[in-house]
């Protein structure tokens, strides 16, 4: 049950291939950096988990949505100010992908506890490579270069708006 959970709640990952892959200016290496980041913040989530399990009186589902939401706000303003999309976005999207791949082991760790292994790290964050990376080779296929630079930016940014929507309103009974 936890590999199979660690899956279901790793589908999130889509929409962030999607939105990056949709950007020139992003490369794959940069994908794989932020999944190598994703797989140690899942590693001391696991670790942090199994130590305040009994601690933990908040939905931490919650901070990661409203961090989504708030990107991918941004990501649309910034191309309708800027134009473009930063290096510096890229950026805060690896690191609230990582944070909520974190959130999401340590939550699987404290349901699953006390038979909680190493299986649910790895599983999150190689369900998060396995989705991210599908989808951002599927956006640089020739069908999708044809969406005009405006609309990738806002259906990037609606991704991680609905990615947050997800987290904020949709309890996933486990």
């Amino acid at each position: 049950m936890p590999i199979i959970s660690g899956l279901i709640v790793s589908i999130d990952a889509f929409f962030i291939g999607i939105s990056l892959g949709m950007q020139e200016r992003c490369r794959f290496l940069y994908l794989a950096a932020i999944n190598t980041f994703l797989f140690g913040l899942c590693v001391l989530g696991f670790f942090i988990a199994r130590q305040i399990h009994e601690m933990v009186l908040f939905d931490p589902y919650k901070i990661v949505g409203f961090a989504f939401i708030a990107l991918g706000g941004w990501t649309i303003v910034q191309y309708f100010v800027f134009k473009n999309i930063s290096l510096k976005t890229f950026s805060l999207v690896g690191f609230v992908m990582s944070f909520e791949a974190m959130i999401i082991t340590m939550g699987l760790t404290i349901i699953f506890l006390p038979n909680s292994t190493l299986v649910i790290p790895i599983t999150v964050a190689l369900a998060h490579f396995v989705y991210s990376a599908l989808s951002f080779y599927l956006t640089r296929l020739k069908y999708f270069r044809k969406i005009p630079a405006a609309l990738s930016n806002i259906i990037s940014g609606l991704a991680l708006i609905l990615c947050g929507l997800m987290a904020l309103f949709l309890e996933i009974g486990v």
